[in-house]
């Protein structure tokens, strides 16, 4: 028989284990913070944001993971606000959401915007909606700026895209809606991965998208004809749940924006190479055909939408961070 000093010894002994093995595996825990994106697979992004969680595991040592979900697999297009403050996801694309006002109407401006800078342009710009962000529970984190390629397809050939005669164009926001209405077609909004079946269909005429994700959901088979007008600044910002951020230790929190960062400037050569052998790929192969805008009618296009649009811009930012925001795009154009 075990006697009762034994007894409490190996007590004593198994609690100390199992103290042990706890503190050893609280010690060694992950981070693990999902990223939600609506690119798919074969888009180059992809691989930005692959980059993205390898920078980050080898900065933090391991301690921190980033999960990726492509394809909008967590959760829908118009979503993300609701999915990074509810914990669906961590990490989210922030589309034009009310209540983010400002971010809203600036995150698509009409200007012709100079990108030779861009990493630069795109990490002003969310500095200066920051506190609107942090308002909504949200911290910016990583810029996905398709100024670059955010544009128009339709079935046949187009003589003028400020003449759309009723047309029904899918549209991505209240600018885009905005240009639509003013060039006499009518928006409709459907979500990227339902693009496809929407023009396949005949639910839309024509499309504003940005060439992308155009290219990896294979929309040229249906509208092959493309307007590249180039007509506004574009940055759907991915941001981060700001409790989660801000639990996360000083060295982490660096390690994420520093990776986001160094994400981008990776990725901006790649993107531009890869949207450009889309275009190019499409055209030779005879199942596309591309024309661009030239400056006078681009500037003409602008001309009429900025000033309508600067009313909303006003009205939602307050005159004064309205008035830095457009500063800003001035000195990139």
């Amino acid at each position: 028989m075990v006697g009762s000093s034994a007894k409490k010894l190996l007590k004593f002994g198994v609690l100390t284990a199992c103290l042990t093995g706890l503190f050893i595996q609280t010690a060694f825990a992950k981070e693990v913070i999902r990223l939600s994106t609506y690119v798919n697979e074969t888009d180059i992004r992809y691989e930005g944001f692959k980059h993205f969680a390898e920078l980050v595991n080898e900065k933090t040592g391991g301690e921190v993971e980033i999960q990726i979900f492509p394809s909008a697999t967590l959760h829908g297009w118009s979503e993300g606000v609701d999915a990074v403050q509810g914990g669906v996801s961590d990490i989210s694309w922030i589309p034009a959401d009310d209540r983010l006002s400002c971010y809203r109407v600036t995150s698509l401006y009409p200007a012709l915007i100079n990108l030779e800078n861009q990493v630069e342009l795109d990490a002003s710009y969310a500095s200066l909606i920051l506190d609107e962000a942090a308002k909504n529970g949200l911290h910016p984190l990583f810029n996905s700026n398709y100024s670059y390629d955010q544009e128009w397809w339709f079935e046949e050939q187009l003589d003028d895209i400020s003449n759309l005669e009723g047309k029904l164009v899918r549209s991505i926001g209240p600018l885009v809606s905005m240009m639509i209405e003013s060039w006499g077609g009518k928006p409709v909004f459907v979500a990227p991965k339902e693009v496809f079946q929407s023009a396949e269909r005949g639910v839309v005429d024509g499309i504003n998208m940005g060439v992308a994700t155009y290219s990896s959901w294979k929309l040229w088979d249906v509208m092959p004809y493309m307007v590249n007008a180039s007509l506004f600044y574009g940055n759907i910002i991915y941001m981060i749940n700001k409790d989660k951020f801000d639990g996360l230790s000083a060295e982490s929190q660096q390690a994420l924006t520093d990776a986001a960062k160094e994400t981008e400037t990776w990725l901006k050569p790649l993107y531009e190479q890869w949207v450009n052998e889309r275009v190019g790929q499409a055209v030779m192969q005879g199942g596309g055909a591309a024309v661009s805008l030239d400056d006078e009618k681009r500037e003409e296009l602008i001309a009429v939408i900025q000033p309508k649009w600067d009313e909303e811009v006003n009205n939602q930012c307050g005159q004064e961070l309205a008035d830095k925001i457009r500063a800003l795009f001035s000195d990139h154009q």
